[in-house]
């Protein structure tokens, strides 16, 4: 996976800059409600920061019990404080973005999403594969995932944006969580039950590039932008639940 690694960003750096399209601001929703514009898409960030607040207060209450059974070393809890409180300033960075889109709000989006998947990487190799691996590599995948973030919007600002390095950093991410999902075995059972958090993930990137035809099939009632960010955020929530109901092997 190493040589894979070296290869896709090998490839990032020789690869046509991908920027960022301009329509990809022309949601289809942008109804005002209440003096708030693009409404519904606004609002339904508030899914984000109630679910990584429930699983920031999960943590704290696994923190201050001396006889947790949630996690083999306690260590374990760090990679998804780091995630849950990506998923919940992902609430208000998303929301600065949909208040105004555009390109100078895009990044406050992008950065805490960005460091929430790269720090699920990071709890998934801390639990299959090595404890000291996983805690070594998250400040170093976080760090990848801003600046991949930062890069982006430096090319912008160039007049030459270039996506390449984002694109990597945030699926190439979730490619290796499934990978070592499945060939290395969990401390926990269900032993394959992040696979629910990447299919609800699919599930809202789908969402996402159907978001004017969602709609119109539901003659108005919801977008499919607005749908994603509920399913993405009910992903989240889901790594809460997994957390609560998961047992030691």
């Amino acid at each position: 996976m190493a040589v894979i690694s070296l290869l896709l960003i090998l490839a990032a750096t020789i690869s046509p800059p991908y920027a960022q399209p301009a329509e990809y601001h022309q949601f289809a929703d942008q109804r005002h409600f209440f003096g708030i514009p693009n409404f519904n898409d606004v609002i339904s960030n508030l899914a984000f920061l109630l679910s990584g607040s429930a699983g920031l207060i999960l943590l704290w209450q696994v923190y201050r019990t001396p006889a947790q059974t949630l996690f083999h070393d306690i260590r374990e809890a760090i990679p998804y404080v780091v995630l849950f409180m990506g998923v919940a300033i992902a609430a208000v960075g998303s929301m600065i973005y949909h208040w105004n889109p555009g390109i100078e709000h895009l990044m406050w989006d992008r950065l805490p999403i960005g460091i929430s998947i790269t720090a699920l990487l990071s709890a998934t190799v801390f639990d299959r594969i090595h404890p000291r691996l996983g805690l070594w590599m998250l400040p170093v995948l976080v760090v990848l995932a801003v600046c991949s973030v930062l890069y982006w919007y430096w090319t912008e600002l160039q007049g030459r944006g270039n996506l390449n390095f984002y694109i990597v950093m945030q699926f190439y991410s979730i490619v290796l969580i499934a990978w070592i999902s499945l060939v290395f075995p969990s401390r926990y059972a269900p032993d394959q039950a992040v696979f629910q958090v990447i299919a609800l993930y699919g599930v809202a990137k789908i969402a996402e590039t159907l978001d004017a035809p969602i709609f119109v099939w539901t003659q108005g009632w919801i977008s499919g932008h607005t749908l994603k960010h509920l399913i993405a955020a009910g992903a989240a929530y889901r790594i809460k639940q997994l957390l609560q109901q998961r047992q030691r092997h």
